[in-house]
């Protein structure tokens, strides 16, 4: 069988830099912090998405990845690639670290639609797939859902990509997710909100502010009037797309804590929240909020900051909650309203 082309089988592919999938505008970088640009040419959250026909015994993906350095203690697991099924893993492949290979993953009999999860840190590239047996054809596109956040939202601590928040509460609502979280990023960056009202979505969720404590720290009025105009930015878009706001989760060492402005995160959280009701009071009926501080206790969280599988789990299942809650989702995914319903003011 001759290779197939990947990008119909690519999903959660933001922008495209030449062949390489990144999460910013690369015609707009110019206008962001260095590590925000970094992390971005990272291809967290695209993955592989494929319906075998029944006969096809694997699939073969052909693919460019950095190589991990000798000494590595998990060398040997950095080119991991996952198979899933709907909400089931269903194995895992581990390829012998190299600068370009091809991976075979075994199907289960029958055929169906897959989903195969890439080694994401690795700065992976697929160049190209094809069937053992039987063939493959691209799924269906399911509604775009573009999720802005910060390491939390990357997924750091979840001990696979498959099992970051966006990618799970994706899986749960059927949505196609664009991660567009930034290690150490995600502080209310205004360039971040244009490139979001450019990218095309069916659903937006931000999630930040708990580097605004600290990497780059903010007070609780700046970070009140920073999240007013980044959703005012992202309308400009967006102007009727579901937005949902996620502030900050618990991160005990910071909640009754000031930062260099005197500004704990407990008060910064109230900021946000307070400037979504207030854009919601004005009159933006296709934007809603999930306060992020009861979502998680101590024991969820890997390093007193970041979330384990069993965190990532649970604020995954609240947005999700919440997005239904909301009348944003429903069974086919997201819900456009009739046009009178979403004009200011109504």
């Amino acid at each position: 069988m001759s290779w197939l082309e990947p990008g119909p089988f690519l999903r959660g592919v933001a922008w495209r830099d030449g062949e390489r999938p990144v999460r910013a505008d690369p015609a707009d970088l110019a206008r962001l912090p260095w590590d925000i640009a970094e992390r971005a040419a990272l291809p967290i959250g695209v993955r592989v998405e494929f319906a075998a026909a029944p006969g096809t015994r694997a699939v073969e993906l052909r693919y460019r990845a950095a190589v991990p350095a000798a000494g590595d203690p998990v060398r040997a697991l950095r080119h991991g690639f996952a198979l899933w099924r709907g909400p089931r893993c269903l194995a895992e492949v581990f390829a012998e670290p190299a600068e370009e290979s091809v991976v075979r993953i075994g199907l289960p009999p029958g055929g169906g639609d897959f989903t195969v999860y890439l080694p994401e840190a690795q700065a992976p590239l697929v160049r190209a797939l094809r069937p053992v047996g039987g063939a493959l054809a691209p799924v269906p596109r399911r509604p775009r859902w573009l999720v802005h956040g910060d390491s939390i939202t990357e997924g750091w601590w979840a001990t696979r990509p498959a099992r970051s928040w966006p990618a799970t509460a994706g899986r749960t609502l059927g949505l196609d997710p664009v991660n567009l979280g930034y290690a150490g990023g995600a502080r209310g960056e205004l360039p971040l909100a244009e490139h979001l009202a450019r990218l095309p979505g069916e659903l937006i969720t931000l999630a930040f502010g708990t580097n605004c404590w600290s990497a780059v720290p903010s007070s609780a009025p700046l970070l009140y009037e920073t999240t007013r105009t980044f959703v005012t930015l992202v309308r400009r878009g967006h102007p009727d797309t579901p937005l949902l706001l996620l502030s900050p989760v618990l991160r005990p060492a910071a909640e009754r804590t000031g930062n260099a402005l005197g500004a704990t995160l407990a008060e910064l959280r109230t900021a946000m929240e307070e400037a979504v009701r207030d854009l919601m009071a004005a009159g933006d009926a296709r934007l809603a909020l999930l306060p992020g501080r009861e979502l998680l206790g101590p024991e969820d969280l890997a390093d007193g900051l970041h979330p384990d599988d069993g965190g990532h789990a649970r604020i995954a299942a609240a947005v999700a909650a919440a997005l239904r809650e909301a009348g944003f989702v429903g069974r086919r995914g997201p819900v456009r309203p009739p046009r009178e319903d979403v004009r200011p003011g109504v």
